[in-house]
Parts: structure tokens; C-alpha cells; sequence
């Protein structure tokens, strides 16, 4: 029910954007910021029906279950949804290596934007052969 503009409604209502995607942060269990991703519909459905966190991938156009390459299953712990459901929080254990990046890294988010603007400073290396 919104209160004051507030949505405070509790029915999953989970709002696409124009193409059909709903963005989605991943974090581990211990709240590490592993990857961000889309999915659709679909991917959500599998995600929720499985336990296994899907995603739809742009740059192949096709629907990804985490972890079919890599090993890095992402298992569904708990999903949370933004104040106006148009971006998920995926809460994970990730098997395999403990990774999600496809450079072999544990999380997507390992370099840093320095003070000028111009230049990036890796803070991570990788933990397994990229994939």
C-alpha cells in the first residue's frame, strides 16, 4: 500500500525495462559485490523455480544459467527487491572456484577509477583461468 508516495505493497511486481530486462546486483553471502546482470522474465521464473540464479545475457542474446561454463553456480539464498522494483538483489553461494567474473577474478567489480578521471588501478587479481 503506498503511504505518503511510499510503496510499501507487499506483491512482487517486478518492473521490465523497455527491452525486457530487470537489472540485477549479485552479492556473496558475506555481502561482497560479486557482478551485475539483466534478466528477464524468463530468467527470473528459473531463478525463483530453481534456486539457481539465471541471467539473460546481451552480448550472446541468450538466456545463462550461472556456473554451466565456469562452475561458478550462483545458489539462491535470498532475493530482495528495490523501493520501486525495477533492480533485484541477489544474495549467493557461489560454487566452484568461489568466483563470478569471466576474468577469472571473484568479483567483476576489481578495478578502481583513480582521482584524475583517466586511469584504472586493478585491486584484484585473478583467482582462476579466465573463461
Amino acid at each position: 500500500m503506498a503511504t505518503g508516495g511510499i510503496d510499501e505493497t507487499t506483491e512482487f511486481r517486478p518492473r521490465f525495462d523497455a527491452v525486457g530486462l530487470i537489472t540485477c546486483v549479485t552479492v556473496a553471502a558475506d555481502g561482497r559485490v560479486l557482478m551485475v546482470a539483466g534478466m528477464n522474465a524468463e530468467a527470473l521464473r528459473l531463478t525463483l523455480d530453481t534456486g539457481i540464479v539465471h541471467y539473460w545475457s546481451r552480448s550472446r542474446a541468450t538466456l545463462w544459467r550461472k556456473g554451466d561454463t565456469s562452475g561458478q553456480v550462483q545458489r539462491l539464498l535470498e532475493l530482495r527487491v528495490d523501493c520501486d522494483q525495477d533492480v533485484l538483489l541477489a544474495r549467493v553461494e557461489v560454487g566452484g572456484d568461489g568466483g563470478a567474473c569471466h576474468t577469472g577474478r571473484r568479483s567483476c567489480f576489481y578495478r578502481v577509477v583513480e582521482a584524475d578521471g583517466a586511469t584504472l588501478r586493478i585491486v584484484e587479481e585473478p583467482q582462476a583461468v579466465p573463461i
